[in-house]
């Protein structure tokens, strides 16, 4: 196996991690200083994170019969279920090419990984998908909604037939939610055996690492069983409840991101070579004739960004590039030329 590698982005542009390009309002950093001041650093954190719980509950729009289960990160979260999931000859089932995560944590968590093919569009193939089912059973689906790293949203009828046929649990993934425009959080209630995936990373809190699991008390409390103590700490608690208050402020950010992907796709297109696919996330794949040569064309002009290229054949040749604030994607598109002519 090979580790998750992270490369080193001093002194770049760093479009390569889905992240927020903002920084947290002005207006609240005095209240996170306060906190952080205050804190108590010398004892546990609340183990259920009940004040947290209540504000995701809030600005997630949780419906009241379901329960939350909060991780460092959404990964650890992946992790829980898989540990709960894995027993002997266990199946997890994933769509591909999507979040490298689901097949790496199901490695090392001993599961048998079955990985289903999207279209040639990265569309969801439904009754590829649905045999797929049928012939593995797996205990454990996850599906990315919107999927990274191709950005588009799958068929929500297609979704909604995979969960009805599932053996077992199906969670999806909305970690970009806050770009899509498009949930499941109120189909919990409909299907017994769907669970909702979320993360404020990319809303702009990737430095604190928390993920969140919506679904039914039933299957959160044995996922809690596999959940190591303590493990949201003091501050992401307290830091994460605090800026949650003022939710309005993370999507107003959003928003703007929103408005910059429809012009950085533009610009995309309008580039010779150049083939980007739509997104209803906070990034672009797209892909070019030669990814290595302008991936390597855009390093040395300090930008930084993801090379798809080798990961999976459907994404061969592709890029995928974090929409950032204008002057980032200004200083990407300049560079992107620049490699694009040198190769």
């Amino acid at each position: 196996m090979d580790g998750y590698h992270v490369p080193d982005a001093t002194g770049m542009v760093k479009l390569d991690a889905m992240e927020n390009p903002y920084p947290l309002p002005d207006a609240l950093r005095p209240q996170i200083a306060r906190l952080v001041e205050q804190a108590s650093y010398n004892r546990y954190p609340d183990p259920n994170a009940s004040r947290l719980k209540a504000r995701l509950r809030e600005v997630m729009a949780v419906p009241s019969a379901m329960d939350i289960l909060v991780g460092n990160g959404s990964d650890e979260l992946i992790q829980a279920l898989m540990l709960a999931c894995g027993k002997q000859d266990a199946v997890v089932m994933g769509l591909e090419p999507s979040f490298a995560m689901f097949r790496l944590i199901a490695a090392f968590c001993g599961m048998r990984f079955i990985g289903v093919p999207l279209r040639a569009d990265f569309a969801l193939d439904a009754e590829r998908t649905l045999q797929a089912v049928a012939e593995h059973r797996p205990g454990l689906i996850f599906i990315a909604f919107p999927n990274n790293p191709t950005g588009n949203l799958f068929d929500p009828a297609a979704i909604e037939r995979i969960v009805q046929q599932a053996p077992g649990l199906v969670v999806v993934d909305e970690a970009y939610h806050a770009f899509a425009g498009q949930t499941f959080m109120p189909q919990l209630a409909r299907f017994p055996n769907l669970l909702v995936m979320r993360t404020l990373s990319k809303l702009g809190l990737a430095g604190l690492r928390l993920g969140m699991l919506a679904g039914a008390r039933t299957w959160l409390e044995h996922l809690d069983k596999v959940r190591l103590p303590y493990n949201v700490n003091v501050l992401t608690q307290l830091i994460a409840e605090k800026v949650l208050q003022h939710h309005g402020l993370l999507a107003e950010q959003a928003a703007s991101i929103r408005a910059e992907r429809g012009k950085l796709y533009e610009s995309l297109c309008s580039l010779p070579g150049v083939a980007p696919y739509i997104s209803e996330a906070n990034f672009i794949l797209f892909r070019v004739p030669a990814a290595d040569a302008v991936f390597e064309g855009l390093r040395a002009r300090r930008v930084l960004i993801k090379n798809l290229h080798g990961s999976h054949p459907m994404l061969a040749q592709c890029l995928r590039v974090t929409v950032g604030t204008p002057d980032e994607n200004a200083r990407f598109l300049g560079a992107l030329k620049e490699s694009l002519v040198a190769c």
